[in-house]
Formats: structure tokens, sequence, C-alpha cells
């Protein structure tokens, strides 16, 4: 889940809304068979509201996804997807977003879910083949089509991972 969303409080806001249909897949006492259902749905939802691991100054979302759902959704699926991104995860160029994916925010993912892959020791990605590898699915979105249905929101905070 989204750590940027969780942060600025929106999520629990969009939540009390009457008339909203939100899928909640940070429910913890949902069996994980439910909330693979729920990452499925939400690519047919109207918006799509997310965080980035990075982008880059040109506007690259750069992604790595366990699952992929967050990169389908906003590469396909939802008719709207709003990207949150925090000042922290903005970097020069791709090279920096793929060092700080993998040599920071996968790692920290890592920690954060309790995973046992060797980066939650190092800090640093070690491009492991553990059952719990976190880090399966890149991509990297250059461009929004059709035209607008990506919304990036730039926020002059420190959030997320």
């Amino acid at each position: 889940g989204s750590m940027t969303f969780l942060a600025t409080g929106l999520y629990e806001e969009i939540k009390k809304m009457q008339g909203l249909e939100v899928l909640d897949t940070f429910d913890r006492s949902k069996s994980p068979e439910e909330n693979m259902d729920l990452r499925r749905k939400a690519l047919l939802m109207d918006l799509f509201i997310t965080g980035t691991n990075a982008l880059t100054e040109g506007g690259l979302l750069v992604n790595l996804d366990m699952i992929g759902n967050r990169a389908c959704a906003i590469n396909f699926g939802p008719k709207h997807v709003v990207v949150l991104v925090g000042r922290n995860k903005i970097v020069s160029e791709l090279d920096d977003a793929l060092y700080r994916v993998k040599n920071y925010a996968g790692p920290a993912n890592a920690m954060r879910l309790d995973k046992k892959t060797p980066c939650v020791k190092t800090s640093y990605c070690e491009d492991c083949k553990s059952p719990d590898r976190i880090c399966n699915v890149w991509t990297i979105t250059e461009k929004s089509f059709p035209k607008g249905r990506i919304r990036v929101v730039l926020i002059n905070q420190d959030l997320g991972l």
C-alpha cells in the first residue's frame, strides 16, 4: 500500500465520504485471497490513488512492485489515476530513480512488511531470489494515455518511502 497516500490523511477522509465505494486494501483482517480480489477490482474503478517510488525531474514515474497491481493501474485500467509524490521521491534522472528504488524504497518496504530478504539486513538490494522478494515488476511511465488520465500531485513534504 501507498505510505504516501496514508501519510497525507486523504485516505481516512475519503473513507468517511458518503456515496463512494472505497476498496480497503490496507485492511489486514482480510485474507490474502480477499486482498488480491480487491486489487483486481481496483483496476476497474473510476479513480485509483497511489504513490510512486520515484519521479525524475523530466517526468518519468519509476516503480517497482511485488504484484504489479499499481503498475497495471497507473498504466491501464482505472478511468483516472492520481499519483501523490513527496519531495523526497524527486530525483534528477532515470539512473538516480533506479538507484533510489533498489537501494532505499525496496529495502525499506521489505522491512516494513517484515519480509525475510537479504536487503532487510543490508539495507540495499542484493538482487535476491528469496520467496519473500517484493521487487518483481518494474515500470517506467513516460506519458499518460489518454492525455490527462494520470495526474501527478507534488507535495512539498517528505512523504512515504
